[in-house]
């Protein structure tokens, strides 16, 4: 663990708190589609990603959910932490989007290391902001952005996460995170495939000019 530590983290921490990550976390291998956090439960430990990614969901009363932001390799889901303190319950969803490896660290252990390692201050301070500029920018674009235009940005942010021009998702998968119909999802990505602009496939969509 700690040589994959010191290949993606050693930019930011220490070599003294790389020890103590080393120690103190856990290596976790999750595959594609495999749930990591669940609405309700008790929060124990952080991740920090090693490779992969992560998508962060919430859950309206009626049970649809909505994706707030994804986490990406050197992130942290540092809102775990808020959820943590007064033991409150995950008010998120995090689910594997990619098969995925990351090193878990005990809650207790976040605020020892806030107190004793300026990088690891920092460090959750710059995540809460990334993550709360995430979710003010999921914010807006439901309150401000056309579907056609949310949907267009949802497959170009897709794209630069699996680096790939194919999107094996389906009208349905597309319709939960992004909170609609599959009918309204369905006819945006045909006028879409009308324009050129992506070919639709059995439950795969090719990406060909988004831009």
């Amino acid at each position: 663990m700690r040589a994959l530590l010191e290949q993606h983290y050693a930019h930011i921490f220490e070599p003294k708190l790389l020890d103590e990550i080393a120690k103190a976390g856990i290596l976790k291998e999750v595959s594609e589609g495999e749930k990591l956090m669940e609405i309700g439960q008790y929060i124990t430990a952080m991740p920090l990603l090693v490779s992969g990614a992560i998508k962060i969901l919430r859950e309206d009363t009626q049970g649809d959910e909505l994706l707030l932001y994804f986490l990406e390799k050197g992130d942290t889901c540092a809102l775990t932490l808020s959820f943590n303190r007064g033991q409150r319950k995950s008010e998120i969803r995090a689910i594997a989007e990619l098969d995925t490896v990351l090193i878990m660290i005990p809650i207790q252990k976040m605020e020892e290391w806030s107190s004793n390692y300026k990088s690891w201050r920092n460090f959750i301070f710059d995540s809460y902001q990334n993550r709360l500029m995430e979710m003010l920018d999921t914010i807006d674009s439901i309150a401000f952005m056309r579907m056609d235009e949310r949907l267009l940005r949802y497959l170009r942010d897709k794209q630069k996460l699996m680096q790939s021009n194919f999107l094996s998702s389906t009208h349905q998968d597309i319709a939960y995170e992004m909170h609609t119909s599959r009918v309204v999802i369905s006819r945006l990505l045909k006028k879409l495939e009308l324009e050129g602009r992506i070919k639709i496939q059995r439950n795969k969509i090719e990406l060909i000019a988004l831009d």
